[in-house]
């Protein structure tokens, strides 16, 4: 029996910013497997190399192309939408992936501090977003990764990335409701504790022990994959979510719904 997919992705193009390493460039792999290309954005200073990301889709087939982008810029956010319309003609699909993750205690905040934080994690979405309704077809979708931290619970000394995460899913309710008349579908995902290089972090998050520690408490018994958060939101833009919009989903193995003990 030959079996076919039936999601609506393939020949999609999609468009994903923060795709040089973690969710994003495991979106960008789960996207080439199910027939879509990409265009993800790599931020220069950024020490992952997004050519990685290329090569990885490559090697299984796909095409992806990698752009430099700084999401703090409204140029360079058109330009990468630009650049998919230049390159594969169309755009499908905008995913809002990039981000950033500091640790600052309230007392010693500069206003600077917040005013990057948001810039890049709720501000970077929209422009994101912005840019890739402007070119792209009727029936679409986007995603936007929230967190936990600020979407769920709340995070000591990360005030201003949970703020940031929580503005991100009213961003996505309203832009739902304003693009619904163009079938343009918005929602967002909330990944709990996954394995990445933000999340390695051990100086602005948890580092490796942190995240096997935390394991013990997480029903699933340990955290997340950024496949498993990447195949979430593959799913938000493929056909198989066509009615849904305006929502967000948690990834994070029950972590959530588990009573305190």
């Amino acid at each position: 029996m030959t079996v076919q997919r039936d999601d609506g992705l393939e020949g999609k193009v999609a468009l994903i910013s923060g795709g040089a390493s973690g969710i994003g460039q495991a979106l960008a792999i789960a996207y080439a497997r199910a027939g879509a290309r990409s265009v993800v954005n790599y931020f220069p200073q950024d020490p992952h190399d997004a050519q990685e990301t290329v090569k990885a889709v490559a090697d299984i087939g796909g095409e992806c192309i990698a752009v430099a982008a700084d999401v703090r810029s409204t140029e360079d956010c058109n330009g990468l939408a630009d650049a998919a319309i230049k390159h594969f003609g169309r755009l499908d699909i905008a995913v809002a992936a990039a981000g950033i993750l500091r640790r600052d205690p309230l007392g010693q905040m500069e206003d600077k501090a917040w005013s990057d934080m948001l810039d890049v994690d709720l501000t970077g979405v929209m422009r994101v977003f912005r840019a890739a309704s402007s070119k792209m077809t009727d029936g679409g979708a986007m995603v936007a990764t929230s967190s936990i931290a600020g979407g769920v619970y709340g995070w000591e000394e990360h005030a201003h990335y949970a703020a940031a995460k929580s503005g991100v899913l009213g961003l996505c309710r309203s832009l739902a409701v304003e693009l619904a008349p163009r079938k343009i579908r918005v929602n967002s995902v909330i990944p709990g504790l996954i394995r990445s290089p933000q999340s390695m972090d051990a100086k602005n998050s948890l580092g490796d022990a942190g995240l096997d520690a935390a394991g013990n408490i997480i029903p699933w018994g340990r955290v997340g994959t950024v496949d498993e958060a990447a195949r979430t939101i593959r799913f938000l833009t493929s056909d198989d979510s066509a009615y849904m919009t305006g929502q967000q989903l948690i990834v994070d193995g029950g972590l959530t719904v588990r009573w305190p003990s």
